[in-house]
């Protein structure tokens, strides 16, 4: 294991917390890489931590799906995998399509503030070029349409899916062109919910996923392409 990241010290939270963060980050920033082995021993030397924090933080990014357990091999990073893209986000669609229509209804003109705001929050972070910033951006966007729901349910199986989304947002704002059709869709979505156009918000929703998913399987084709080539 010969990735560079460091552990970055936070005194409010408890060590196993900052040593997940630390490891979750590193995933997500690619620090990591898929299908890459995560010795405990090696972790904890590298982090400066015992390996319990590091036991545990493996155990929380396996149910994120970051981290995958293989019999006889113990922790691995996580593949891309075609299949698992397209399973979260048809259920990412079809929850999204609920939280649409309730917000649709329920929404305040202070929550359409909100989202108009979170808009061009997300616009102005592009200009930071850190993937990890502008994916935390958009999910800031959306889960103000979550929580206009006000569905306590929904909200919590939406934050439950959101980790497992939140990886792949990561490959997906790689691209600056992909980059600037987010903005233009998330304007696109704030005006059909402020609207109460439930029917062309969700048209907007769906089209936003399935961009998102289109441009995903490309990159891993291509990633699948080049391993293919060495």
């Amino acid at each position: 294991m010969t990735s560079d990241f460091t552990v970055h010290m936070n005194e409010y939270l408890p060590l196993r917390d900052v040593v997940f963060n630390t490891l979750r980050q590193a995933i997500l920033k690619g620090e990591l890489k898929p299908g890459e082995r995560l010795m405990e021993i090696a972790l904890a030397e590298k982090l400066g931590v015992s390996r319990t924090p590091i036991r545990e933080a493996m155990r929380k990014l396996e149910l994120e799906g970051l981290v995958v357990m293989i019999p006889r091999r113990g922790a691995q990073v996580a593949n891309i995998t075609e299949k698992d893209l397209n399973d979260v986000l048809e259920v990412r669609i079809a929850l999204e399509n609920v939280a649409i229509e309730k917000a649709c209804t329920r929404m305040s003109e202070e929550d359409m503030g909100r989202l108009w705001l979170a808009a061009k929050e997300f616009e102005h972070t592009m200009a930071e070029g850190n993937l990890v910033r502008l994916a935390e951006a958009d999910v800031a966007f959306h889960e103000i349409i979550y929580r206009a729901s006000d569905n306590k349910r929904l909200n919590q199986v939406l934050n439950n899916l959101r980790e497992q989304i939140y990886r792949y947002r990561v490959e997906y704002l790689k691209e600056e062109e992909t980059r600037n059709v987010l903005v233009k869709e998330h304007e696109e979505l704030t005006k059909a919910i402020r609207q109460r156009d439930v029917k062309k918000a969700q048209e907007i929703s769906f089209r936003h996923i399935e961009n998102q998913r289109r441009a995903i399987i490309q990159s891993i084709e291509a990633e699948e392409a080049g391993k293919e080539k060495k």
